[in-house]
Parts: C-alpha cells; sequence; structure tokens
C-alpha cells in the first residue's frame, strides 16, 4: 500500500457514530459495570468471546470503544486502546512486550517519562534497554541483541526533533523478528508510522489530538490480536494495571478529534512563518521545514503532503539563563505560556533540559546535544503570526540575545 493512499483526516471525516436516541454525537456511557440477559454471555465476555459485549469499563466502554475505533483508523490499524494517559499507554505496551529476562533498544532521545520508565522502572524486572541514536541504523543493528524484543522510537524525538526513520528500522525490525514501537505524539496525521511499517503506534492524546490542554489521555494502535492480548483479563498489561480513560473524557476527545485536520494545517503554518523569519534573523532554529533541518529530504518521503510540518520546534540560546529570560519575557508578552506539553492553542515553552527531559542525567544530555539554551516551542494556532513574531524579536532584543557579546557564543 502507497503511504499516501491511506489518508488520516478523510478517515476521521467518515466517521459515523449515532448517538441511541440518533444524536449526531454518540452517547457516553455513564457506566462501570455492564449487565447481562444470560449468565452464559457474561461467561464467554470473559473468556474473550462475545464480540459486542461490554463487561466492565475497566476492560472497555462503548465510549471508549467510539474513541478507539476512530484512532485506529486515523492510524490504519485494526483496533486499538484507549488509557488514562500518555504514560498509560506507553508503560503497557512495554510491560506486554517484554518479560524478566528480555532486552529493548530504544532511542535515546524520547520523552522524560518514558526514559525514566526505561533506565530507572524496568530494571526492577531485570529489564535491559540500549539507548542509542536512533538516526544511525547501524548502531541500532548493532545494539539488537538475541533476547531484544522491540525497538522503540519517537517519529520525531522529544525534544531534539530528530526524525526516525520508520521504513527502515521496520525492515531492521522484521529482519530480526521483533517488533517496531513507534511515539507518534508529535506528528499525528503528519506521519502514518503503522502504513510505513510500525507494529505498534501510540499516541499522548493529550496534546495534539485533544489540542484543549483540559484532559489527559493516551491511546495504542495496533492488530486486534494485540489489542485482546493487552485487555486479556489473565495477563492483559491493560487490563491488569488498570489506566482506564473516563468515559466523559473520551467522548470529549472524540468530538476534539474531528477538528485535528484543520488545526494541524495551522499549528504547521504558524511555525514554518516563525521559523523562517527567526532563523533569517540569526537564531539557532531547528524545524523539519527548514532546508537547514539535516533530515529534510527524509522527512518530505515520509511525510503526508497535505499537513506541513507540525507544530514543534526548538530554539538554541546557548545558555540556561538566556533561555530562562527569554522565556519569561515571552509570557509577559502573552506570546504564550511557560509550561510543559504542547499542542495547545496557545505557544507553549519550556526549557526541556530541566523539564520535560530533566530525567535524563547532565552528562548524557551533552552527548546528545540537549544544551542548556535549547527552548522548546509548540507552536499555537495565533491569527495574527506576524504580530507574534514581532514580540518574539522585541523578547530576544531584550534579553541582548543580538548583541556581539551573544553573538561571538553563536
Amino acid at each position: 500500500m502507497s503511504k499516501h493512499k491511506h489518508h488520516p483526516a478523510k478517515e476521521i471525516q467518515n466517521l459515523q457514530f449515532f448517538g441511541e436516541f440518533g444524536g449526531v454525537n454518540p452517547s457516553i456511557s455513564d457506566s462501570a459495570t455492564y449487565t447481562f440477559l444470560k449468565a452464559k454471555t457474561m461467561l464467554d465476555t470473559f473468556e474473550g468471546n462475545a464480540e459486542g459485549c461490554y463487561l466492565y469499563s475497566r476492560h472497555t466502554s462503548p465510549s471508549n470503544h467510539y474513541l478507539a475505533t476512530a484512532l485506529a483508523k486515523m492510524e490504519n490499524t485494526e483496533a486499538a486502546n484507549v488509557a488514562a494517559s500518555g504514560m498509560g499507554a506507553i508503560t503497557p505496551v512495554i510491560l506486554q512486550l517484554a518479560n524478566s529476562g528480555d532486552h529493548i533498544v530504544s532511542s535515546r532521545t524520547i520523552y522524560g517519562g518514558t526514559y525514566a520508565f526505561l533506565k530507572n522502572w524496568t530494571p526492577k524486572f531485570n529489564i535491559d534497554t540500549s539507548f542509542v541514536d536512533i538516526t544511525d541504523l547501524d548502531k541500532v543493528e548493532a545494539a539488537i541483541r538475541p533476547n531484544t524484543k522491540f525497538i522503540y522510537a519517537e517519529t520525531l524525538s522529544n525534544p531534539l526533533l530528530e526524525l526516525a526513520d520508520i521504513e527502515a528500522l521496520s525492515r531492521l525490525a522484521k529482519k530480526h523478528n521483533i517488533k517496531l514501537v513507534i511515539d507518534n505524539t508529535f506528528t499525528p496525521l503528519i506521519f502514518s508510522p503503522a502504513v510505513l511499517g510500525a507494529d505498534i503506534v501510540i499516541h499522548s492524546l493529550t496534546k495534539f489530538i485533544n489540542g484543549a490542554n483540559d484532559t489527559v489521555g493516551g491511546v495504542i494502535c495496533s492488530t486486534t490480536e494485540f489489542i485482546n492480548d493487552l485487555k486479556n483479563v489473565n495477563d492483559g498489561s491493560s487490563m491488569l494495571l488498570g489506566p482506564v480513560m473516563d468515559s466523559l473524557r473520551s467522548a470529549q476527545i472524540l468530538k476534539n478529534l474531528r477538528t485535528l485536520p484543520v488545526r494541524m494545517l495551522q499549528h504547521s503554518k504558524n511555525a514554518q512563518y516563525l521559523a523562517e523569519r527567526l532563523e533569517k534573523d540569526g537564531v539557532k532554529v531547528k524545524y523539519p521545514g527548514l532546508e537547514s533541518y539535516p533530515q529534510k529530504a527524509l522527512f518530505d518521503q515520509m511525510k503526508h503532503p497535505d499537513f506541513g510540518y507540525g507544530g514543534m520546534m526548538t530554539l538554541d540560546l546557548k545558555t540556561g539563563e538566556m533561555a530562562t529570560k527569554f522565556m519569561e519575557s515571552l509570557q509577559d508578552k502573552n506570546v504564550g505560556y511557560l509550561a510543559v506539553s504542547l499542542g495547545f492553542y496557545k505557544t507553549l515553552f519550556n526549557a526541556p533540559g530541566k523539564g520535560t527531559s530533566s530525567e535524563v542525567p547532565e552528562e548524557e544530555q551533552a552527548e546528545m546535544g540537549l544544551s542548556d539554551g535549547l527552548v522548546r516551542m509548540s507552536v499555537g494556532l495565533d491569527f495574527d503570526i506576524e504580530d507574534t513574531y514581532q514580540k518574539m524579536k522585541e523578547a530576544l532584543n531584550e534579553i541582548g540575545f543580538f548583541s556581539p557579546e551573544t553573538k561571538s557564543l553563536n
């Protein structure tokens, strides 16, 4: 299948869920448990043999099923399972695939929470992880051992915006008979990892997909077999760890999902504008839409043509002091908020070395090129992006970024 025959926005547009009374929004299943007309049906459901029956909301609910179905359509997978947070999706996948004595190969630049889980938590269960430069396929393959179960990567890494070559990683995974797990949180719609060869696709729904920063959520998209394994009442990690999404929240995220295509277009348009202008001003900008982006050719080859280059970019202001002053000035000017997370209608910015990637030891941050002065920006839906740019330039001037002393650092 050509990677562009699957159109994720059209899949969202074509969803048709009616409420039980004909409502254009599906009814919310505000129930923790479900009744059965026959005792045998309950028994069959416990054994996984009663399609369409609901047992208990920790297993699934009609509202969660609607959202999961929509996200599976978007990612072109057979099935999906939603969770109460992004980490509530990531950790069950890891623990479902790896047992005591197993090994994982992971990108070294990933979300700090995922890094901490792999670095500090899974070793308690005798699960070992090798962290590698995911852009160096020779290093990835060299890290694979006989007991390796899967490769873990983010499509666009947090926070360094390194691009994983999913097609090449998929070939490598298949060669060694292991799985490829991809976190696609930064780039919904722009990339379809399952189409490119990923076995399992994860999102933090908290970010772009919901877009309102008013709830947390996660999703796992994969084969029907793997999703059923996660929900198995005897040994399914999602079922037994219990990271269940509340039905009210899933109904809310489903409504917001419908506007994702137009929001991603605006995020991309605004980020492209700011990246081009700031780079021209002499700021060290990393953004996939710039010709200076090291992996732009690969990004163009992998991406869907309709959604731009996304809303995430980084500015390297070299020193932590400069980064702090810049972010505080942006907040004072109402450009956005000094806050973690991303995908909001307002621009969000933070210094990941001391924030969202603080779980990564400083020596490892230095090795991967994560400087104290790096500012990660999730560009918002600003209507007047030129005004935003002017305020950002004012902030840079105010903190002395363009002074001869600072330029000598760049």
